[in-house]
């Protein structure tokens, strides 16, 4: 098991051929800088399976987004989108719609979409499975890790470590994204954090007597 983000690199470079990887992806921005640390190691096809995005056409907007980054950054790369589902989201996060970002919600919503993810993989072929969760500095890697090795377990297919905001790649998925002119939403995903965004714009403008 992989806990540390230099033996994950470590392991990359002791690979001798090119495994196929399901890569579950939220958006184009946080596949950018990803996708770049793994094509050179893994035959690769996204995962669209984002059943907490609200509204509806913002689970689209970002599918087309990705879709276009993709044909443009590296054609190989496949992509598969799992349908959109919110009822799974919110039976998945039930009673914890308003504990807040970072909280038992986000925990929930991660493993949903880690365990379609898991569960399409096995079915399909893939020898690993990760996600692309990790390149934010709002999500918790620690706990996107802990799911993935225990959704591996169960399923008896390898998730692969993710900690890709390391070396400074939060950063460059910015830079790629401007330079590939992406889409970039400004709340992760859901209508709460959405919620939680606006509210939390609210309070500083009235602090600042804006």
């Amino acid at each position: 098991m992989i806990d540390n983000y230099n033996d994950f690199k470590k392991y990359l470079n002791n690979l001798d051929y090119k495994p196929k990887l399901l890569l579950h992806a939220c958006c184009a921005p946080c596949s950018t800088h990803c996708l770049k640390i793994l094509s050179n190691y893994f035959d690769i096809t996204i995962f669209y399976s984002n059943d907490n995005i609200s509204p509806e056409e913002e689970f689209y907007k970002r599918l087309d987004e990705i879709k276009r980054f993709i044909n443009e950054y590296n054609k190989d790369i496949k992509l598969i989108d799992n349908g959109y589902d919110e009822s799974s989201f919110n039976e998945a996060i039930k009673g914890l719609e308003n504990k807040g970002e970072r909280s038992e919600r986000c925990y929930n919503c991660y493993k949903l979409r880690l365990l379609k993810t898991a569960e399409f993989a096995k079915n399909n072929g893939f020898e690993y499975f990760s996600t692309t969760l990790s390149i934010s500095p709002y999500k918790n890697s620690k706990w996107i890790n802990e799911i993935g090795y225990e959704i591996e377990e169960k399923y008896d297919i390898k998730y692969l470590y993710s900690d890709f905001k390391k070396e400074d790649g939060y950063n460059d998925s910015i830079k790629m994204s401007k330079e590939y002119n992406l889409y970039r939403q400004d709340y992760c995903g859901c209508i709460y954090s959405k919620k939680e965004r606006s509210e939390s714009i609210d309070r500083i403008k009235k602090e600042n007597n804006c």
